[in-house]
């Protein structure tokens, strides 16, 4: 920046021009030592005093109140994108509040920042500024093992804050990657850092395994991301073929019935209608804070999004809001509780 001639005006500040009078010969003398120039000599009429300010004084008047205006017209904006500020270090956090829609609601599609969430997640051992480190990656088939890893920032600091997000600070999802053998773990944390939870993989071949959290920063800011690595499982592996779409499946004594249309970029309601043998409905219990619990993964790259649920049943039915950022074959996992047993129906989902 250049420098500030020294008699300039300093920013914010009004400076008014020294100036002689209009009837004032500008080679006259100065006037004398003690003598008021505001003052006319006896016999004369005082010149008048012009209201007008002159052009360096309009232009500096100019300059501040454009400043002024942007300040406000940026508060404004930033008010109205952010829609406040972050979320308090330690408060809970949850889907349900985020994502919520009216009963009977259609498609709709995404804005910006929702464009950005809609994205899979789960892809990379590293993301947002967070890496998943497992401790240990290989598996004996059907021996009881425990799976532990920690999350570490960008410093490569031990991260231990998380925000409780669907009743738990982690949530683990480890399926192979044939997207068969689903488990839906919730792990405890060491003062250290490193989490922990028995995993056993019933089957060789090759197992992704999701970390799904909310980390808290010390400035309080919250991320919310999906972590994925892969576990191993040594032995004969043989993949098994996806199960082709369909609306109902039969998972224990239950019938599940899926409705809903997915569509690339749209986010759709996606109901689940849950009978007994008797063909009632059983009396459904919350799970993880809301009556069903659903993973969405893509065949293929095994990209993990995000499904958020109304928080009260619609119509006799478990809703949850799915948005599909790409055409594919998707398989769906829905958990829900009764009789206090957690049981999980799984679908196929061609989207187009």
């Amino acid at each position: 920046m250049a420098d500030q001639a020294p008699d300039a005006p300093a920013l914010g500040s009004v400076r008014t021009a020294e100036r002689p009078a209009a009837d004032q010969d500008p080679g006259a003398a100065p006037p004398a030592a003690g003598e008021d120039p505001r003052v006319a000599p006896a016999g004369e009429v005082p010149a008048p005093t012009s209201a007008v300010p002159d052009r360096a004084t309009l232009r500096l008047a100019l300059v501040v109140g454009g400043l002024v205006l942007a300040v406000l017209l940026g508060f404004g904006l930033g008010r109205i994108n952010g829609g406040g500020g972050p979320t308090a270090a330690g408060a809970t956090g949850s889907a349900l509040a985020e994502h919520t829609h009216a009963p009977g609601a259609g498609a709709h599609s995404h804005g910006a920042d929702q464009d950005a969430a809609a994205e899979a997640g789960g892809l990379a051992v590293s993301r947002d500024g967070y890496t998943l480190t497992p401790l240990a990656d290989e598996f004996t088939v059907g021996q009881a093992g425990e799976l532990r890893f920690q999350i570490r920032d960008g410093q490569r600091r031990t991260v231990t804050r998380f925000a409780v997000v669907h009743d738990k600070p982690m949530h683990v999802i480890v399926v192979r990657r044939d997207l068969s053998g689903y488990q839906h773990l919730h792990p405890t944390m060491a003062v250290d850092g490193t989490w922990s939870v028995p995993l056993t993989l019933p089957s060789a071949g090759v197992w992704r395994a999701y970390a799904d959290f909310t980390a808290v920063a010390d400035d309080g800011r919250q991320t919310a991301t999906t972590l994925g690595v892969d576990l191993v499982a040594p032995g004969d592996y043989t993949p098994r073929d996806l199960p082709s779409p369909a609306a109902t499946t039969r998972v224990d004594e239950f019938t599940v019935e899926y409705r809903g249309a997915p569509r690339p970029g749209l986010t759709v309601p996606v109901d689940f209608r849950i009978t007994g043998a008797d063909g009632a409905g059983p009396t459904l219990e919350r799970y993880l804070g809301a009556y069903g619990h659903l993973v969405a993964l893509r065949q293929g790259d095994l990209g993990y999004l995000h499904v958020h649920p109304e928080a009260e049943l619609v119509d006799g039915a478990i809703r949850f809001w799915l948005t599909t950022p790409a055409p594919g074959r998707y398989r769906l996992y829905l958990d829900f509780a009764t009789g206090g047993e957690v049981s999980t129906a799984e679908f196929t989902v061609a989207v187009s």
